[in-house]
């Protein structure tokens, strides 16, 4: 069996070890909700504070130019295209994930009004926001919205099926679909893919370029570390770019803003994806976050980056998962995550009859922060710990494991205080 002092000599390995200290991370937690909202980076309060006291403070609004707000969309966009196989000028940073759903599922849309295909398809256990924007979008356009499980995929792509709208990696159980063998099927039927990568963005490699997928969206508080509500990112294939309209015309994604014609003519390619004025201050702390994630990129001779990060991630996820079922066999948890690599994200999600809400709480109060998800009729509530491979060792595996096996054996989570409800959980 595994011990305490094994994962020590793992951590002291550890060839990325060092990008913890690009972190802010409370003492005595062990923070395993990064797939949630990612930790501080420490560069992010004084650029900030900077951005707020010398480019707004001192610049005023000649800090669109001469501190290069202007282009922040498009720069931070770039170094998005880094995690995601995308190329430089394809990705832009704006608005919200939801927002943005609603943007490419509405030229996606578009591009199939004139056919006969009147379905979209996705899961049902997709995350609900991006169900809600296709129960919207398919009501307003004429579409039928059919909730499907992963396992009748690719059978149900048949030729009247118009998107097929999926999350790379689910946000319950933390599989993970494979994105090119999917949009090849897809495509095969006729079908756009619109993919979203919540969950994968800075947690798992992506290729969408290589796999030819069509739209994609992506967070930027998670795994990217950008800070609570921080802006999201949006990728349209260069064969769609610039030939579809996105239904929000702002201002911001006009050819040439500052022109103010009364008329909307698109910027060319993804540009024409921004709407309103730009949050800068969110951008800026939304660039400290990738940035943690892009230091990566200098192991292993500059080779290392989401490979790397990957191979790191696997082996806290394998290691997490022995663990416990080693140490809390006939404790009632069941793994519902895959064990397969190639089906993995970057969390381990554990299932119990009774307590699961309780159990998460009894081990944030011991500073082991993960979260919960509640379940329904057909499917069960869920134990979700998320392992960012930036600032999570080895040790802290384990250490979380034996807090888990505590309060297990203890029965701490029958405690009243654990089973009261929180608004967020």
């Amino acid at each position: 069996m595994t011990t305490l002092e094994d994962c020590r000599a793992l951590d002291a390995q550890d060839p990325l070890r060092s990008l913890r200290d690009q972190f802010t991370l409370p003492p005595d937690v062990i923070y395993l909700d990064g797939n949630s909202l990612g930790v501080l980076p420490k560069a992010a309060p004084a650029r900030i504070a900077e951005v707020v006291a010398e480019e707004w403070g001192q610049g005023l609004i000649r800090s669109w130019n001469t501190a290069s707000w202007f282009d922040l969309p498009q720069r931070l966009g770039d170094k998005v295209a880094r995690l995601i196989g995308a190329a430089p000028g394809e990705v832009v940073c704006t608005d919200s994930t939801s927002v943005n759903l609603y943007k490419v599922l509405f030229a996606a849309l578009s591009q199939q009004k004139n056919s006969a295909r009147k379905l979209v398809i996705s899961e049902r256990s997709n995350f609900p926001t991006d169900l809600y924007i296709a129960e919207s979008l398919c009501r307003e356009r004429g579409f039928t919205l059919k909730l499907i499980d992963a396992d009748e995929l690719p059978a149900v792509l048949t030729d009247d099926v118009a998107v097929l709208m999926l999350t790379h990696v689910n946000y319950r159980t933390g599989a993970m679909h494979d994105m090119k063998a999917i949009t090849a099927a897809a495509h095969a039927a006729g079908a756009l893919t619109v993919w979203d990568l919540a969950h994968s963005a800075g947690a798992v490699p992506v290729a969408l370029n290589e796999s030819d997928a069509d739209y994609a969206i992506g967070c930027g508080y998670k795994y990217l570390n950008g800070g609570p509500g921080a802006p999201a990112f949006v990728w349209v294939h260069t064969r769609h770019a610039g030939k579809f309209e996105q239904p929000l015309s702002g201002w911001w994604g006009h050819a040439a803003p500052f022109e103010f014609t009364p008329h909307y003519r698109p910027a060319p390619g993804v540009g024409r994806y921004l709407c309103g004025t730009q949050p800068i201050i969110a951008l800026a702390g939304l660039e400290c976050g990738l940035d943690t994630v892009l230091a990566a990129e200098a192991f292993d001779g500059g080779k290392g980056g989401m490979a790397a990060l990957r191979a790191k991630s696997l082996a806290l996820t394998d290691l997490f998962i022995q663990l416990v079922e080693e140490r809390c066999a006939g404790q009632g948890l069941s793994l519902v995550t895959p064990r397969e690599h190639a089906r993995r994200g970057s969390q381990v999600c554990l299932s119990r009859d009774e307590g699961a809400y309780a159990i998460v709480q009894a081990l944030i109060a011991r500073g082991v922060i993960g979260d919960y998800r509640a379940g329904d009729s057909q499917m069960p509530d869920i134990l979700r710990f998320g392992f960012t491979p930036l600032y999570l060792g080895f040790e802290d595996v384990w250490n979380s494991v034996e807090h888990l096996v505590q309060v297990l054996e203890a029965g701490e989570w029958k405690r009243e205080e654990f089973n009261r409800k929180n608004a967020v959980t």
